[in-house]
């Protein structure tokens, strides 16, 4: 079980977070201070320490000297995010901003436990591709097969590349496997969402700015791409760059130089970007919402994620891992996926991709009564959304309707009947002994298509009885 000591002077933040990582099985201490923390705990007996920025007496940064080989993560607030990327520069592994998600701080704490372990044990192996995390990319279908080569490959280089996909489909996973692959894996990789950060700050934010910049700046600071240095930035969401801070990254890219907002001079930086946005760029460009020149720096190597919807039995498989993690999480029994609800996840559409398939398995875990997962269970929309479905259905001779005592084909005694004189046969027909609900369900689609279909082929309801 992993030890994790946290440092941090408030004491109702202190109780949430141990309170949140021994619900998740990890063994935690804790302290008000710096001088407490070293006081009371040899910090070497710990796998990582979560400490906030700033404590009464020595700040948080201390610790990453004095726990020496112990991983050190930074918690701060937004608005002092700066002092975060000098605190990555002294060697902390990574930062916090509060309010923090719970979700998140899990998965980062869960990375970077792991991630130490497997390194410890793969010293010697340095040519070898590192251990990947808990959350790794799993899949066997051709488009991840592709994309595991495309990712082998381009991981060896230093090209730019610009990973696209839709929400959710696990781009910033790509990127790090990107870069745990490559030459630069023992320098930090820097992930940044372009969407996340104002407008106004985004430029100090990344290229850093000097003393009275503008107001508000009463110290230099570094920015997130010098945090970078030796290693990769991430810009996820690289679509939402403000004009004016796409020109800046522009010259970056040209010419390996950054230069701080106030500054005179540039700076020489040594950083590999990989960038993700789930838009059209190059759409963008041509409506100038985008920089053309930028689009075709950054368009060296693409890789094109998949939507979950078009991965298979991969389904399956990742369904298996959320659905351990899950059960691990909540101290739940090991459960299983009835037959029923693995066809369900495999014919569903998936618009939140693997992201709506993780949230759609822990949900499932907390109001599962047994030891089996049914669909009921995942909460899932698998109404059509339109009568498209049910039309190549009916074409191709596969019954929709939602229950086997009604077939539309054994009813269809004219083989040329069209589907909506069918659809307005079989609602008239059965609308006095059925509800709007029942007559949606047994044609197989929602009571909104079914609203819709009445007004385009002008069917009326049945009146009420006064």
């Amino acid at each position: 079980m992993s030890r994790i000591l946290i440092v941090e002077d408030e004491s109702i933040i202190r109780s949430a977070l141990r309170r949140l990582l021994e619900r998740n099985s990890y063994t935690v201490d804790d302290a008000g201070s710096v001088d407490e923390a070293t006081s009371q705990f040899n910090l070497n007996d710990y796998n990582l320490i979560i400490s906030d920025l700033r404590l009464p007496g020595a700040p948080g940064t201390d610790l990453i000297n004095l726990a020496k080989a112990v991983p050190v993560v930074i918690m701060t607030s937004y608005a002092s995010m700066r002092s975060a990327v000098d605190a990555m520069k002294l060697g902390a592994v990574d930062y916090i901003a509060k309010p923090f998600d719970h979700d998140e701080i899990l998965e980062t704490i869960a990375n970077i436990i792991k991630l130490r372990g497997a390194g410890d044990k793969t010293t010697q192996n340095k040519g070898n591709s590192l251990p990947t995390p808990e959350n790794q990319m799993v899949g066997n279908c051709a488009a991840m097969k592709n994309l595991f080569s495309r990712i082998h490959k381009v991981a060896r280089t230093d090209a730019t590349v610009l990973i696209q996909g839709e929400s959710g489909t696990g781009k910033e996973l790509a990127a790090r496997a990107i870069h745990q692959q490559s030459d630069r894996s023992d320098s930090p990789m820097v992930s940044v969402n372009c969407a996340s950060i104002p407008e106004t700050l985004i430029e100090s934010e990344l290229f850093g700015h000097e003393k009275g910049a503008f107001t508000g700046a009463d110290s230099a600071r570094n920015g997130l791409i010098e945090a970078a240095n030796g290693g990769t930035l991430f810009l996820d969401e690289i679509g939402e760059l403000p004009l004016e801070a796409q020109a800046r990254l522009l010259r970056f890219l040209q010419e390996g130089e950054i230069r701080r907002v106030g500054a005179v001079k540039s700076i020489h930086v040594d950083v590999r970007l990989i960038a993700a946005t789930h838009r059209n760029l190059k759409a963008l460009a041509k409506t100038g919402e985008f920089r053309e020149d930028l689009y075709y720096r950054l368009y060296v190597m693409e890789l094109q994620m998949p939507p979950l919807r078009e991965r298979g039995e991969d389904i399956i498989e990742i369904a298996q891992q959320f659905l351990q993690k899950s059960c691990e999480k909540l101290g739940s029994p090991l459960l299983s996926f009835s037959a029923d609800a693995c066809q369900t996840m495999i014919r569903y559409n998936w618009p939140g991709n693997v992201r709506e398939l993780q949230n759609a398995i822990e949900r499932a875990v907390i109001l599962a009564d047994d030891h089996s997962i049914t669909t009921d269970l995942l909460g899932l929309d698998i109404e059509p959304g339109s009568l498209a479905e049910l039309e190549s259905s009916f074409a191709s001779g596969h019954s929709l309707v939602a229950e086997s005592d009604i077939d539309l084909r054994e009813r269809r005694p004219e083989q040329n009947l069209s589907l909506d004189d069918y659809f307005q046969r079989f609602v008239l027909e059965n609308q006095d002994s059925m509800s709007e609900t029942k007559l949606a369900k047994k044609l197989g689609i929602s009571r909104k298509c079914l609203w819709e279909r009445r007004q385009k082929l002008g069917i009326p309801r049945k009146a009420k009885e006064s």
